[in-house]
């Protein structure tokens, strides 16, 4: 096997494992022997967990700009994307929790969440200025709003993580959408519905939901290979 082939038969394991287990009980060890590796085998590729899920991130990233038509991003192609989120509560928690250890100093992961915010923020403020042109409906200039449309997905993202019951992580961020671009909110989200609950399986990573989306048992086993 070649090492490129390795390397994406580890992230596999990596990502499937996140799934059926969330990203805290997933181990190295567990990971190698998904992959047919010793753990030894696994640390030669990916020296920790940290860039383990680093690399786990990264395909996640190419993955779901491949989903972007044409490449290029739209307001409602973000809110597709945030749709799908809520069915991998593994992924979006093996992600929330390495940015926030990422603000350390000499964090593994650090140069990566500097250069994928970089990256997310000039995406969206083209995202934005493609829907908008130079200024929103609220006065904002797109690279003004991008920070705030990344503080607001992750954010939702947190709190749906602690209380998918009663934060409805899609409809939350179309709500927000609507604000942005002028509108009005719609009904007051996730009230009392669950519907922020993540509920059968996406394309890359099943999440048939049996506890909350923040107990590292977030996802169920429909996944494969975000």
């Amino acid at each position: 096997m070649q090492r490129a082939e390795r390397r994406a038969a580890i992230l596999e394991a990596a990502m499937e494992l996140i799934a059926e287990r969330g990203y805290r009980r997933t181990s190295l060890a567990a990971v190698a022997e998904r992959a047919g590796l010793t753990q030894q085998g696994l640390l030669h590729h990916f020296p920790s967990k940290e860039l383990l899920l680093v690399g786990v991130l990264e395909a996640r990233d190419r993955w779901d700009a491949a989903a972007a038509a044409s490449g290029s991003w739209r307001t409602d192609t973000l809110a597709q994307l945030v749709e799908y989120n809520a069915t991998r509560p593994g992924i979006v928690q093996a992600y929330t929790v390495l940015s926030a250890d990422s603000v350390t100093e000499d964090h593994p992961a650090r140069a990566f969440f500097e250069a994928r915010f970089r990256a997310v923020r000039e995406a969206l403020a083209g995202a934005l200025r493609a829907e908008f042109g130079d200024t929103l409906p609220g006065g904002l200039t797109p690279e003004r709003a991008a920070p705030l449309l990344v503080a607001v997905m992750d954010g939702l993202q947190l709190q749906w993580l602690l209380d998918p019951e009663r934060v409805d992580l899609p409809a939350s961020f179309r709500d927000f959408l609507r604000l942005l671009g002028g509108g009005e909110a719609g009904p007051v989200a996730g009230e009392g519905s669950g519907a922020g609950r993540a509920e059968g399986a996406g394309p890359v990573e099943g999440a048939g939901r049996e506890g909350g989306a923040g107990d590292d048992a977030g996802a169920g086993k429909g996944g494969c290979a975000r």
